[in-house]
């Protein structure tokens, strides 16, 4: 009888990376490595994804990268990640609600559509078996909130496994079992303007990432009711708005985050507005005008 297929949903950040490599070493069965990429990635996350790639080249393992493809963007310029989405509504990511449906729509979903046309998963589903999928949720108290919250999403045509939660792996276990393998310790995975980003982390980031965090949070700011921005609201530890907390820690100039605040939500309604004279095929996307405001044209302040 066929062997059940075997998936790993790999996030490109600690916990997934370890669990590869632990359950390649044991010797269990891999038939292919998912990843889903948002488009909006922290920088180092990208840096590593070659890296592991070519780890996995050299095993054989085959991986494959997705990613949500909107189709209907009504007079919209074209968008494709989750920071154009956001931009495009001028809303915020859903865990700045505290819902997680950019997860859903931007990680999930594509991995199951993908894996709906790839003939080992078709193969199994017609014989009435299931597909075993690898998420790297570790043992630590933090994730087990997010397996707690994962279990609430059952697909049936799978089953869901936790190596790292079997094996009681905490994040310190994960980043030794990857510089035991003789690879860098990759950095959390999230969207560089992500929620679940801590203070120090968002330090870290570069100014072309830090501008568009407070051009995400002014774009929203006029439909935001119950939170004050990204961080939702503010506590003791930090301020509710990630451009409060630029703003303070001198991260842009004062007079660049007052620029963009004051002018570049208008300029880029301006740009939507003229896209939509256009037939969506003519359309420009919207990340011409990202890169044209990252180069600075945006930006009225040096």
């Amino acid at each position: 009888m066929p062997r059940t297929p075997v998936i790993a949903a790999w996030g490109m950040g600690l916990d997934s990376t370890a669990m590869i490599i632990e359950w390649v070493a044991r010797g269990r069965p891999l038939d292919l490595v998912l990843t889903a990429d948002t488009g909006s990635e922290r920088p180092e996350t990208y840096d590593y994804l070659p890296i592991f790639q070519r780890w996995m080249d050299v095993r054989g393992i085959a991986h494959e990268i997705v990613r949500y493809a909107p189709k209907r963007f009504k007079h919209w310029p074209p968008y494709f990640s989750l920071l154009e989405n956001c931009l495009t509504n001028a809303t915020l990511p859903s865990i700045s609600f505290g819902r997680h449906s950019c997860s859903q729509k931007w990680k999930i979903q594509p991995q199951d559509k993908w894996v709906e046309s790839w003939d080992l998963a078709k193969q199994a589903w017609a014989r009435g078996d299931k597909v075993i999928k690898l998420i790297g949720y570790d043992a630590s108290p933090a994730d087990s909130r997010r397996y707690a919250h994962r279990e609430g999403h059952v697909d049936p045509r799978y089953d869901y496994c936790y190596p790292l939660r079997d094996w009681g792996w905490d994040r310190h276990q994960c980043t030794a079992r990857i510089k035991a393998e003789g690879l860098p310790v990759p950095v959390k995975s999230s969207c560089f303007f992500c929620a679940a980003m801590k203070p120090h982390e968002v330090q870290t980031l570069p100014a072309w990432c830090l501008r568009l965090i407070v051009l995400m949070e002014a774009r929203a700011a006029p439909r935001l009711i119950n939170v004050e921005g990204l961080w939702r609201r503010s506590t003791g530890a930090r301020p509710g708005t990630m451009t409060e907390f630029i703003r303070g820690r001198g991260l842009l100039p004062p007079l660049e985050i007052a620029a963009i605040v004051n002018g570049a939500p208008v300029a880029l309604v301006e740009f939507q507005a003229v896209a939509a004279q256009f037939p969506v095929e003519a359309r420009p996307p919207l990340r011409e005008w990202i890169d044209r405001f990252n180069e600075g044209v945006m930006r009225l302040a040096a």
